[in-house]
């Protein structure tokens, strides 16, 4: 009879055991899933603002198409048009075009 209690609480070990491998697998799969690829999307975004330059063309998050006319620490004057000026947040920059 105390076999079969000990068996039971092995048992009962064992499937705790499971249980826990298995929320490793699901954190990692979130991990690897969601949380690492925005990571790495954050840290090119960053790069990109770090590397603006004067002449550069970008895409603000809103949509708007311009050229870099200055760069400043936290903020971007965009030349929209010849004379036409327009200071944005650095963040609000969303990507550049080629060309």
């Amino acid at each position: 009879m105390n076999f079969s209690i000990l068996a039971q609480a092995a048992g009962g070990s064992q499937g705790m055991i499971y249980q826990v491998v298995m929320w490793v697998g699901i954190i990692g799969v979130f991990y690897f899933f969601m949380i690492r690829p925005q990571q790495k999307k954050q840290k090119e975004q960053k790069e990109l603002l770090t590397n603006l330059k004067k002449g550069d063309q970008v895409v603000t998050i809103g949509g708007i198409h311009a050229r870099i006319y200055t760069v400043e620490e936290s903020t971007v004057t965009l030349e929209l048009d010849k004379g036409v000026k327009l200071t944005v947040e650095k963040s609000a920059i969303s990507r550049t075009i080629a060309g």
